[in-house]
């Protein structure tokens, strides 16, 4: 069983400023290093089978984990090998093959969790269709912007 998801910070947070800010520049043409290293912190949980994969304790660039969100699910999707890495540190959480099965690995835990190919990839569309919703949902303009199509649910 796989649950992925995110959490904006509420208002009071220091992280709040990160959704507050983007209102006040062009939706569409925030950067894409800008929407990666400044614009819409999150805390993110990623539990499988009883592993947690992401903590849920510390925050997350949105926008970031979704650009390699859908390299990997781009690469699965052809049948390579991927991995999620993270702006804000060094883990790297692997993501290997294995016939109908890939196999979640990380760099600084000593947990394997192989999963069904098939679940984790509809757990992956599934949190693009989220962030993507959630961004625009918050700044409609975000839809105009080149680097939140790149990860559009269409």
């Amino acid at each position: 069983m796989i649950h992925f998801s995110f959490e904006p910070p509420g208002s009071g947070s220091p992280w709040r400023d990160t959704w507050d800010k983007a209102c006040h520049v062009s939706p569409a043409a925030i950067s894409e290093i800008d929407l990666c290293y400044k614009y819409f912190g999150v805390r993110v949980e990623l539990v499988v089978d009883g592993v947690e994969v992401i903590s849920g304790q510390g925050y997350l660039t949105l926008v970031d984990l979704a650009l390699s969100l859908r390299h990997s699910l781009n690469r699965l999707s052809s049948g390579e090998d991927s991995a999620i890495g993270f702006t804000e540190n060094d883990e790297v959480i692997r993501l290997r093959r294995e016939g109908d099965r890939v196999v979640i690995t990380s760099s600084k835990h000593d947990w394997r969790v192989p999963v069904d190919r098939e679940e984790l990839v509809g757990s992956f569309v599934e949190f693009l269709r989220a962030a993507h919703f959630n961004l625009t949902g918050f700044i409609p303009g975000l839809a105009d912007n080149p680097v939140i199509r790149g990860f559009s649910p269409e």
